[in-house]
């Protein structure tokens, strides 16, 4: 217990001896103290509250822009699968001409194989 003790006396007596000594010491009266740090306090919140309203105006923005954009790529993936479903079309009916022994001969046929599905294939 001698040393906690010793402790708080000693921190008792620096904080009394640092509280005299601003006092004594202090370039301006305690009202013009507390007048300049109402002042640091006010720009502090209105630096906060500025911040949070341009972070809140940034996400509006983005989230403003995210639904065209959405919108876009959905036109733009209805557009290659529509022209997926055409080319699908023209080859059923292609084979379909070519094996009901149309005028077609099926050497004519060209089949176009995605880049992706002939890594996939297995070697024959």
């Amino acid at each position: 217990m001698g040393k906690a003790f010793s402790f708080i006396v000693g921190a008792t007596i620096g904080a009394a001896a640092g509280t005299i000594a601003g006092i004594l010491l202090a370039p301006r009266s305690g009202a013009e103290t507390r007048a300049m740090a109402a002042d640091m306090a006010n720009d502090a919140w209105d630096n906060a509250r500025d911040m949070y309203e341009q972070g809140a105006e940034q996400a509006r923005a983005a989230v403003n822009d995210f639904g065209p954009m959405m919108d876009a790529k959905t036109d733009e993936l209805r557009a290659k699968v529509d022209l997926a479903r055409e080319r699908m079309d023209q080859l059923r009916e292609t084979l379909n001409d070519a094996i009901s022994g149309a005028a077609i001969p099926a050497v004519d046929v060209q089949v176009e194989v995605a880049p992706e599905a002939a890594e996939a294939a297995p070697e024959a």
